[in-house]
């Protein structure tokens, strides 16, 4: 019989062990705290022969809980034919979504090297073979981790889990398709390496675990740990990506479902949707620029918000879009920017401003710079007390790399570019020149620019988006 309990679609604790004994005297009050805390999934792992069974029975009494089943590298060594068999059966229950955690663990070598490396492989091989996600286990093995990785684990779905290494480790980890794990560490004082890393990985990249019931965030370190004490992570992890908390739960949910296949996506596409304290306004999808670089054409989602648009919403929709999320004042700009150049809807961004004017909104735009030359005028004057700020994507320091990145859709895309900064600066408006840091483009020739056409400057990463 599955357990009901309210689990809201909120954070999801991606690696916990709560099936342990060390739960045994309050494991449902610990699930509803939990649930409380704004908890809404969590994904119990096994590490041997006892606890996967566990694991498997606690999925199978709460709706939202799921189980990963595999065995740890300190038990590689009982990885016999007859556990082989009971793990493939275990993996077959509808409520496993994941094989692991499996890996290596050299600090306490409870099992040979050489067995650890074996068992590691067989657990690629079976999720391949499975096709299941793999939940990767590395203590002081990671050089030997990346290896088996590199040559067995290519082409499979996974993530590293409570990840301890390098920023140097977590590109290479990025670039095999595999997503990082962050546990409590993250949170104390002298984890300042970890924290580089979490700056480092993009947010949509990135999933939060307990790992309990060990490893408790700060303030509650040297505690039990458990799932309800994710929130301190997971505020961490805001603090150091400057989002909010509720950034960080909806995209690490959305990348969780991603991963394992489990949890809630938004279907509901997206006019007005907040990231940090600002609004933005996705009004159109469609652009004057096709930049190779465009998150558009490799996904529907920006920040954890579906932003694939059937059609271009009236100024009617989009007002009452902005009403739906709440009150626009509590926010601290409302920032046109969604899968499309916004300028393109000019009539609609005027009649939009004028009514957020009307609110006391501070307002920025997001633009490619064609405005000019898709109106075939200076439409500047027209924005002059609507608009206070605008974001300009120059993305080049000259014509030709311009074209290469941008590939503009009509001749002249980059002189249009140059004036509607320079004008824009005339006109009195706050204006930021910004460009992606592709591979190959002379960032301090495009921030020269920039300050030549009186504009501020800033450079984008280019992996990140929102």
């Amino acid at each position: 019989m599955t357990t009901s309990l309210a689990a809201p679609p909120a954070l999801i604790d991606t690696h916990c062990h709560i099936q342990h004994k060390d739960f045994d005297a309050d494991r449902a009050e610990v699930i509803a705290r939990a649930v409380e805390a704004g908890v809404g999934r969590m994904f119990v792992v096994g590490s041997d022969r006892a606890d996967n069974p566990a694991a498997l029975e606690l999925a199978g009494r709460y709706g939202f809980i799921h189980a990963i089943c595999g065995i740890h590298p300190h038990d590689a060594s009982s990885l016999d034919d007859g556990l082989k068999a009971e793990l493939a059966r275990w993996l077959s229950h509808p409520k496993a979504i994941a094989v692991g955690e499996t890996g290596l663990d050299y600090h306490y070598m409870h099992s040979p090297r050489e067995i650890q490396r074996e068992a590691f492989v067989w657990h690629l091989r079976l999720a391949r073979e499975l096709g299941l996600p793999v939940v990767v286990h590395s203590r002081e093995a990671d050089d030997e981790t990346m290896e088996i990785l590199r040559s067995e684990g290519r082409s499979l779905r996974g993530l590293l889990h409570c990840f301890s290494g390098s920023a140097a480790m977590a590109r290479e980890v990025l670039a095999l398709g595999y997503y990082i794990s962050i546990a409590g560490p993250v949170t104390y004082k002298k984890a300042d390496a970890m924290r580089d890393v979490v700056k480092s990985v993009p947010i949509e990249r990135l999933l939060i675990e307990t790992d309990a019931p060990y490893l408790a965030p700060a303030p509650l370190r040297g505690r039990r740990n458990e799932p309800s004490y994710m929130v301190h992570t997971a505020a961490e992890i805001a603090r150091v990506k400057g989002l909010s908390i509720g950034d960080v739960a909806r995209i690490t949910s959305l990348n969780a479902f991603q991963l394992f296949g489990v949890g809630d996506v938004p279907d509901a596409v997206r006019i007005a949707y907040p990231i940090r304290d600002s609004l933005y306004l996705n009004i159109t999808n469609e652009c004057s620029n096709r930049c190779a670089f465009c998150i558009r054409y490799r996904d529907a989602f920006v920040k954890g918000h579906n932003l694939r648009l059937e059609r271009d919403p009236s100024e009617r929709e989009i007002i009452e879009a902005i009403g739906a999320i709440g009150e626009s004042a509590a926010y601290r700009e409302v920032v046109f920017c969604g899968y499309g150049e916004p300028t393109l809807r000019l009539d609609a961004v005027k009649s939009v401003c004028a009514w957020l004017k009307e609110r006391g909104m501070r307002i920025r735009i997001n633009t490619n710079g064609h405005a000019g030359l898709i109106h075939g005028r200076n439409v500047l004057p027209e924005l002059r007390g609507l608009v206070d700020s605008f974001s300009v994507s120059l993305n080049a320091a000259n014509e030709a790399d311009y074209i290469r990145a941008c590939r503009p859709d009509r001749h002249g895309a980059w002189q249009a570019v140059t004036a509607f900064i320079r004008d824009a600066v005339r006109e009195g408006f706050d204006v930021t020149a910004t460009a992606v840091a592709l591979p190959g483009l002379d960032m301090d020739e495009c921030a020269e620019l920039a300050r030549s056409l009186g504009a501020g400057f800033k450079i984008r990463t280019y992996d990140e988006v929102g």
